[in-house]
C-alpha cells in the first residue's frame, strides 16, 4: 500500500512536539499539507484554512485535527464529507453529540475516524490492565495534578466553555482508567472548582463505583507546583498497584515491574494507519462521557480568580 497522504490542521506546540516527529518516523504517512492560522511546516504546502487546503490538494487521504475541541467539529465534518480519514486529537470534541454525528458521517462515507487517547499508549498501561484482570480490585485512587502555567500558558481557549479546563489533562487519566479496569465505573458525586473569572474548572474531586460497589476516587488539580502528579493507585487482593508518571511505570507492592521509553504518539499513528488500512473506525467515548457526567452531576464551588 502506498503511504497515506496526510494533512495537519492546527500547527501548534503539540504538533511540533509530538505529531511531526511521529509522522516523520512512520513510513505509512507522507505529510503533504497543513492548514493553520499562524503555524507552518518547512517544506510542506501551507494554507490558512481547511477549505482552501482541501480544494487545492485533492490527493490528501487523511487529516489530523489538532485545533482546540470547540472548533474541531466543523473541520472534521468538512474533511469527512470530502472523503478523508480523520484523526481527532484528544478530547475528540466539545460534546458527545457532535462526535457521535462525526462517527455516523464517517461510516456513511466509508472512511475512518480515530478518536485518539494518547495516554492509553503509555508504556506500562497494558501491563497494568493485565495485572488488574488477574486479581480482585478493592479500591482505586487517581491523583492527576499539574501546573497549568507550565503546560498551558496563556491558552485562553482552554478556560472557555467547551475547553474543559482541568479536564483537558484529567481526561488523560480517565482514558487510562476506562481502559485498564475490567468493569465500567459510574460517577456518584463530584465537586468542580471554578475560578470566579473562568468558565471552566481548575480542580475536580470525583467519586465513582462499579457494579460491585468498588470505589474509585479521582482528584484533578491545576494548581500543583513542584513535582507534577500523574498517578493511579489500586488496592487489590494481590497488593498495591501504582501506575506512575502518566502510565510510564508500573509497580506492585513497591517493586518496579515495568518501565519503557515513551512512545505514545508514534503508537497513535501506528494505530491510525492500521484502522485506515482495515477500513474501520476507532471511536471510544467513555472518557468524554465521564467528563460530561461530571458537569451534569457535579456541584460547583467558586474559588478565587485565576490569572496566568
Amino acid at each position: 500500500m502506498s503511504p497515506i497522504n496526510l494533512a495537519i490542521v492546527g500547527v501548534g506546540k503539540i504538533v511540533r512536539d509530538q505529531h511531526l516527529p511521529s509522522i516523520a518516523k512512520n513510513p505509512d504517512f507522507n505529510l503533504i499539507a497543513t492548514a493553520s492560522r499562524h503555524g507552518t511546516v518547512d517544506g510542506v504546502q501551507s494554507f490558512t484554512a481547511i477549505d482552501a487546503m482541501l480544494d487545492a490538494v485533492p490527493e490528501i487521504d487523511a487529516v489530523s485535527l489538532c485545533m482546540p475541541p470547540q472548533y474541531r467539529y466543523e473541520a472534521a465534518h468538512k474533511a469527512l464529507s470530502a472523503g478523508k480519514h480523520v484523526f481527532l486529537e484528544k478530547p475528540p470534541g466539545a460534546t458527545l453529540s457532535e462526535v457521535a454525528d462525526l462517527e455516523a458521517l464517517a461510516a456513511s462515507k466509508g472512511v475512518s475516524l480515530f478518536a485518539s487517547w494518547h495516554s492509553r499508549y503509555a508504556a506500562a498501561v497494558e501491563a497494568a490492565k493485565s495485572f488488574l484482570a488477574s486479581t480482585t480490585i478493592e479500591s482505586v485512587h487517581v491523583v492527576w495534578k499539574e501546573d497549568v502555567r507550565q503546560w498551558h500558558p496563556n491558552q485562553d481557549w482552554i478556560w472557555q466553555a467547551g475547553g474543559l479546563g482541568v479536564f483537558d489533562p484529567g481526561i488523560n487519566a480517565l482514558s487510562i482508567v476506562t481502559h485498564i479496569l475490567p468493569k465500567a465505573i459510574f460517577l456518584t458525586s463530584a465537586t468542580l472548582e471554578f475560578p470566579e473569572n473562568r468558565d471552566a474548572p481548575i480542580a475536580a474531586d470525583l467519586h465513582f463505583k462499579n457494579a460491585d460497589n468498588v470505589p474509585a476516587h479521582v482528584e484533578f488539580d491545576w494548581r500543583q507546583t513542584g513535582k507534577q502528579s500523574w498517578d493511579i493507585f489500586a488496592e487489590t487482593s494481590a497488593g498495591k498497584m501504582v501506575l506512575a508518571e502518566g502510565g510510564s511505570k508500573l509497580s506492585i507492592n513497591g517493586e518496579l515491574k515495568f518501565e519503557a521509553p515513551e512512545e505514545e504518539y508514534p503508537s497513535l499513528y501506528r494505530r491510525f494507519a492500521e484502522i485506515v488500512k482495515a477500513g474501520k473506525s476507532d471511536v471510544d467515548l467513555a472518557p468524554l462521557r465521564h467528563v460530561a457526567d461530571a458537569f451534569m452531576l457535579g456541584r460547583r464551588k467558586f474559588v478565587e480568580a485565576f490569572h496566568d
